[in-house]
């Protein structure tokens, strides 16, 4: 969607609309949001790090948000909340709505007749639906995006061109599918028989939640047998694989270029860093955090933090340190032996 004119607020009408604590002049009127370094008497602006206090106190915004421990850190006019990085979305929601689509398909659209397609569903150009395709209220349908037989999409669904689903995929209500993302294309499933492989068909189907974001060029497989799960309120980003019969709890974050292999499980309110890599057929308990470019080898059944990457360095010295990694075990078995000498001494000594 195309962003709308952009409406400018006075403090009173944000914090009227909004909530939050206003201090200062109430009928200052703001157009945008900046950044501190950056704005201007007609932004409003946002305090959510104290490195950059100075940026804070030079400022030149208008309005500023904080925190309810920073309420007299700016004599500036600003709005006092318990979390500012959530009413900052909130704000730059509200003066920067997106332009309402028109319902109706365009007429280069190729749609089956029995697709059933809300009034009020917005199609664009060159969009392919399918045979028996259902498509809820107020979804919007980009241009260029094709959507196959028997898929099922929700109430105010968001597609942006290019988007694909396969046959047989569900997606709720209030998803959002950025441009050149792939639902539903056949999982890696091969079997090997004197030396080839052979294609195994991929017979499941894909079923994403409400309220899910999933990035550009995100790619998730349909299942072997079961379909893979994208739970409500996931978001992912950008460049991620998501392979067959993978499970993705409610609430979880994954961000850019992950990769997470076959029939792996992941649990709610989880987040992934980017990069990491996730191998098939594990099981991640709820509230894990990983690590960017971590690569997750065994399951985790404890919620926490967990890391495995090797910090960078000046090559010289990473190549020394990657050098002693491949003797570990052999200095393992060099202290084993130092320990049991003196152990033997301790012995002789007594």
């Amino acid at each position: 969607m195309a962003l709308t004119h952009r409406p400018e607020r006075s403090l009173a009408e944000i914090v009227g609309r909004l909530g939050g604590e206003l201090i200062g002049d109430a009928q200052i009127v703001v157009r945008q949001v900046a950044t501190l370094a950056q704005a201007q008497s007609d932004h409003i602006s946002f305090f959510t790090d104290g490195r950059y206090r100075h940026q804070l106190h030079a400022t030149r915004a208008g309005a500023v948000i904080l925190g309810v421990a920073e309420r007299n850190a700016t004599p500036l006019p600003r709005i006092v909340v318990e979390n500012p990085s959530v009413y900052l979305a909130r704000v730059l929601a509200l003066l920067n709505p997106l332009a309402p689509q028109r319902a109706g398909i365009h007429p280069s659209a190729v749609v089956d007749p029995s697709a059933r397609i809300d009034r009020s569903v917005a199609v664009g150009a060159f969009v392919q639906i399918g045979k028996n395709a259902r498509l809820g209220r107020g979804t919007v349908v980009h241009d260029g995006c094709s959507i196959g037989e028997d898929v099922r999409i929700g109430d105010e669904a968001t597609l942006y061109p290019r988007v694909t689903v396969y046959h047989g995929c569900v997606i709720g209500d209030r998803v959002i599918l950025h441009a050149g993302a792939v639902i539903g294309a056949d999982g890696f499933g091969l079997a090997q028989e004197e030396g080839k492989w052979i294609k195994i068909p991929q017979i499941g189907g894909v079923t994403v939640g409400d309220d899910v974001e999933i990035g550009a060029n995100t790619t998730v497989d349909r299942g072997a047998l079961d379909d893979t799960v994208i739970e409500e309120g996931v978001k992912l980003d950008n460049l991620i694989q998501v392979a067959h019969n993978v499970k993705i709890g409610a609430h979880t974050a994954v961000a850019g270029c992950v990769g997470i292999a076959g029939s792996a499980k992941i649990g709610r309110y989880c987040t992934i860093g980017g990069a990491a890599g996730i191998l098939g057929h594990l099981e991640i308990a709820d509230h894990v955090h990983i690590s960017a470019k971590t690569l997750v080898t065994k399951s985790i059944r404890q919620p926490g933090t967990y890391t495995a990457n090797m910090p960078f360095a000046p090559h010289h010295i990473w190549l020394r340190s990657a050098a002693h990694l491949r003797h570990l075990d052999r200095m393992a078995e060099r202290l084993r032996q130092l320990e049991q000498k003196i152990d033997e001494l301790k012995k002789d000594q007594t």
